[in-house]
């Protein structure tokens, strides 16, 4: 009789397959040590209903982080009485599965608020960052409550560790908020260190909040770790590594960001002579010449440091009132600091022309992705940056910088790309440039037929509002490849805005998009409502119209919104027609613009 043996080959196989499962060095780690929780006092006033609403934001935060495999999720329901708005944050180093992981342990811990009927709640983890209320929150950045949560431990090296801490600290502080999507993780020394803010808040928003992050982690100092949380950041030092050695990023070019030449804030923009720059462009040779705009056009300039710059020679007539203005503009302008605008450098008030000089960008602008020889090569993820970081930089120049600065000439052609494809809006702040007499329509105004607003084409009304209806005609453009004045493409005899109002009205969106665009590449629902808000931002009453903060939140997140009313269309005769029973703008319903108002 045969007697069975053990399978050794099997228990081979099984014991080295439990050696490589125990030994991986990619461990899991959701990183939940519990940081920070707290419940509001206050109570749903229908907590069932509440409740049921929360269950829903929840559920949908869940299906951003599995589905969409990111790291940042907004989800709101505001169907009833009792709204809930929820956000959820995970670190960028973190895997999906370890974020979905720290999400859950963060649901369980904040049911225990939601159990006793509280309308909001926050949990705040080394790994992640939960909350709900019963009011949008998604903009605010630093509130009371803030704090810093020291460790105990000494540094195991503890020379130069505190410097190299502060160090570290400062820039990551400096380097976040210049960052897409706001995170940051690097090392200096012995000192491992992260920064992030939620990615719904403005650049000045990130600032302040990190400002405040740093200012009370540094009381951990000379301690070996640190962390700093708030409303809308988070910041964390320690002397263990506790994210991946290739997550970390080289902050320096973010540090003196623009800062090519040296200009800086407290020293204005730097003065070129004429002659220098004249020979920086080959004489404003055609060969030189990056493009026509509005207010002049613009010449690819080699300094003698070899710094590569655009000069654009304005056209704007001399005088000593102008040249007067032409200082304190640009001194305003140059102290614009964003990583969504041209950075001015410096210019030449002394010669025949009046010039300025640009950081220059290699990859000219938009228009020339969307309808020149480069048609067609945005995927979909660069094209939803481009809006969003249009959106950011729109955003800084309306309500963030100390003066606010209408651009009135958004258009695709007045957006630069950089090495990376991130937005840069150029010729902000250069209609304030224009003597009182042609600021308004019957000499000159600052726009171009098919993007600008009706209520300055006609009557010469600006607000910021005129801005947000250019951009939701920018939007259009991206997400189609179509120009918005272009009446010859299909389908004939209507502008763009015109043709998106009544695929909206069908129900017929999805053939608003770019043909060029990869069908995988995008997701239906988010193309729609991208789509949706750009008719939010071209409604003809112009109160409708949301702010450019509130169109960054509104992309960034995944909850209900209103629905856009009926926009003012152009027509191939140049006319305007407004819905007379929404706008303000007109008490006609059709009113000429001449063709002479457009450039």
């Amino acid at each position: 009789m045969q007697t069975k043996t053990p399978n050794f080959f099997f228990f081979f196989f099984f014991f080295i397959s439990l050696v490589l499962l125990f030994s991986n060095p990619a461990k899991s780690d959701p990183q939940t040590n519990l940081l920070n929780q707290g419940c509001s006092q206050y109570n749903a006033t229908n907590p069932s209903v509440f409740l049921a609403n929360l269950n829903d934001t929840f559920l949908d935060l869940r299906s951003q982080l599995t589905n969409s495999s990111t790291h940042f999720a907004t989800a709101q329901q505001t169907r009833s009485s009792n709204p809930v708005y929820a956000l959820f944050q995970c670190r960028d180093y973190l895997s999906i599965s370890d974020c979905l992981s720290c999400f859950s342990t963060a649901e369980a811990q904040i049911r225990n608020c939601s159990k006793t009927g509280s309308n909001g709640a926050r949990v705040i983890y080394d790994g992640c960052f939960l909350r709900y209320e019963s009011n949008t929150f998604f903009d605010q950045t630093t509130l009371p409550g803030n704090v810093a949560i020291c460790g105990n431990n000494t540094p195991s090296v503890q020379n130069g560790f505190s410097s190299e801490a502060t160090g570290l600290l400062t820039d990551l502080t400096t380097a976040t908020p210049n960052m897409n999507g706001y995170f940051a993780a690097a090392t200096m020394g012995s000192v491992y260190g992260v920064a992030q803010c939620v990615q719904t808040v403005s650049v000045s928003g990130c600032q302040d909040c990190l400002k405040v992050a740093y200012g009370n982690i540094a009381a951990c100092l000379p301690g070996a770790d640190g962390r700093a949380v708030d409303a809308g950041c988070f910041m964390r030092y320690s002397d263990t590594a506790f994210f991946a050695a290739n997550q970390t990023m080289d902050l320096t070019p973010l540090l003196n960001s623009g800062d090519i030449l040296g200009a800086t804030e407290l020293r204005g923009p730097l003065n070129f002579r004429y002659k220098d720059l004249k020979l920086a462009t080959k004489n404003f040779s055609e060969e030189n010449k990056l493009g026509e705009g509005g207010f002049g056009d613009v010449y690819k300039g080699v300094l003698k440091n070899g710094k590569t710059v655009a000069v654009k020679k304005l056209m704007i007539r001399q005088s000593s009132r102008a040249e007067t203005s032409f200082e304190v503009e640009v001194k305003l302008i140059s102290n614009v600091h964003h990583r969504n605008l041209v950075r001015l450098l410096g210019c030449c008030g002394k010669g025949p022309e009046l010039l300025l000089v640009y950081e220059y960008m290699a990859n000219s602008s938009l228009d020339k992705f969307l309808f020149g020889d480069k048609r067609g090569t945005l995927n979909w993820k660069q094209r939803f940056d481009i809006i969003v970081g249009t959106a950011r930089g729109l955003a800084y120049l309306h309500e963030e910088f100390h003066v606010c600065i209408i651009h009135r000439d958004i258009k695709s052609s007045n957006i630069l790309l950089d090495d990376e494809f991130q937005p840069k809006i150029a010729d902000f702040g250069l209609a304030r440039l224009l003597p009182e007499d042609q600021s308004h329509l019957s000499t000159r105004f600052a726009g171009t037929l098919g993007y600008t607003a009706p209520e300055y084409a006609i009557h010469g009304q600006l607000s910021e509002k005129v801005d947000t209806y250019s951009y939701g005609v920018v939007i259009l453009e991206i997400i189609s490849g179509r120009k918005s004045n272009d009446i010859k493409l299909e389908p004939v005899n209507q502008y763009l805005l015109e043709w998106a109002w009544k695929l909206y009205e069908t129900d017929m969106l999805i053939d608003l998009v770019d043909s060029n665009l990869d069908p995988d590449d995008y997701k239906i629902d988010e193309v729609m409502r991208v789509i949706e808000i750009a008719l939010l931002c071209t409604q003809s009453t112009v109160a409708s119209r949301p702010t450019m903060s509130e169109v960054v939140v509104m992309l960034l997140s995944k909850g209900i919104m209103q629905k856009p009313t009926r926009p003012p269309f152009i027509d191939a005769a140049n006319r305007v027609h407004i819905d007379t029973s929404t706008s303000a703008a007109s008490s006609n319903a059709t009113i000429s613009i001449s063709q002479t108002s457009a450039r």
